[in-house]
């Protein structure tokens, strides 16, 4: 398939620029598995599409506040976008400026802090923090939380809190995994209540989930990567739930992507790394039977994954109807809840 058979017309005015008061107060769209129906609920409603057999997989990493901003010696600004931490001084990260700067040259950043350019790696810059405070105390003092480019405004105090799941647990991340964003505190009791189980994986989000898709042959498309990690009691938690006849439901395609990198062999190996996994329609699903999922960007790798796991067919149908129903889209939009199709 072509990038172009992924594209649809979104009006800005969907876009969803601001968090709504409550995480749980989106809108739930569902895709009936058998008929093809379309269903517009709320997302409180979530909790009656599960069965107790069933296991839910969420992604636990947590945003750091990777934006900086700063000035070259020379007195012209810079601005950071932190991609990667390697340890806890040196990081990979993109940088803005008039004239990229050279190995060697200092970024005098906010409140006094300074960071030494040591070299590019491809279209990254290694960065190295000067000083003795820990990188984690720097971003913490002057970090800015790393909004996407389709959020036309500066981020504020409420998204240090909204951009960030009630769960994050593993820091590392530049991008929210944005559908576990709609579930707070009392969702997450009302599932344990009811019975459902729970597990977790790891997948540092990166910037390169925005970055869009630059050639039209699909097979020509080099997929960024990102460290994940998925552990062995959810391994046995999938073993588990397959057991007894649940479903593995995924929060999010960065879950998504966990599972099936990990399941490369045939089946769910507990293992970390890195993952460059491309789902595209005509991938054979291994672990994942339904999954819980934002509304993504056109021609993106996420809305290429969606389509591969329901089918390109009826996700475009899908989309058609989001807009038509004014449904708000990407990161602090409304969700969708989908299943595998056979």
């Amino acid at each position: 398939m072509k990038k172009s058979d992924f594209y649809y017309d979104l009006p800005d005015a969907l876009i969803a620029q601001q968090p709504l008061a409550e995480r749980s107060a989106s809108r739930l769209l569902c895709l009936d598995k058998d008929s093809d129906a379309i269903y517009d609920r709320q997302f409180v409603d979530f909790l009656d599409l599960l069965n107790v057999e069933d296991l839910l997989v969420f992604n636990n990493t947590k945003v750091i506040p990777a934006r900086l901003f700063g000035h070259k010696q020379s007195g012209g600004k810079v601005e950071i976008l932190i991609e990667r931490v390697l340890n806890d001084r040196e990081v990979l990260a993109h940088m803005r400026s008039s004239k990229s700067p050279k190995a060697g040259a200092l970024i005098d950043l906010d409140a006094g802090f300074q960071c030494t350019v040591i070299g590019r790696e491809e279209d990254l810059f290694h960065l190295r923090f000067n000083g003795e405070q820990s990188l984690a105390d720097i971003l913490e003092h002057i970090g800015h939380m790393p909004l996407p480019p389709y959020i036309e405004r500066a981020d504020d105090e409420n998204d240090q809190t909204r951009y960030q799941t009630v769960f994050a647990a593993q820091s590392g991340a530049v991008a929210a995994p944005t559908a576990g964003l709609h579930f707070d505190e009392a969702m997450m009791t009302r599932i344990k209540e009811k019975g459902v189980q729970i597990a977790f994986v790891t997948l540092h989000v990166a910037s390169g989930t925005f970055r869009p898709v630059k050639v039209d042959n699909l097979a020509d498309h080099i997929m960024h990567k990102e460290y994940f990690s998925v552990p062995e009691e959810t391994v046995l938690a999938v073993q588990q739930a397959k057991a007894q006849g649940g479903r593995v439901i995924a929060v999010g395609t960065t879950a998504m992507r966990s599972l099936e990198s990990a399941s490369q062999a045939g089946s769910l190996e507990a293992c970390q790394g890195d993952t460059n996994l491309f789902i595209t329609p005509g991938y054979v699903f291994k672990t994942v039977d339904a999954m819980l999922t934002n509304f993504h960007l056109p021609e993106s790798t996420l809305l290429m994954l969606v389509s591969a796991f329901s089918g390109y067919k009826r996700i475009k149908k899908v989309y058609q109807h989001a807009v038509v129903q004014q449904y708000r889209f990407f990161s602090y939009g409304d969700a969708m809840f989908i299943q595998r199709a056979e």
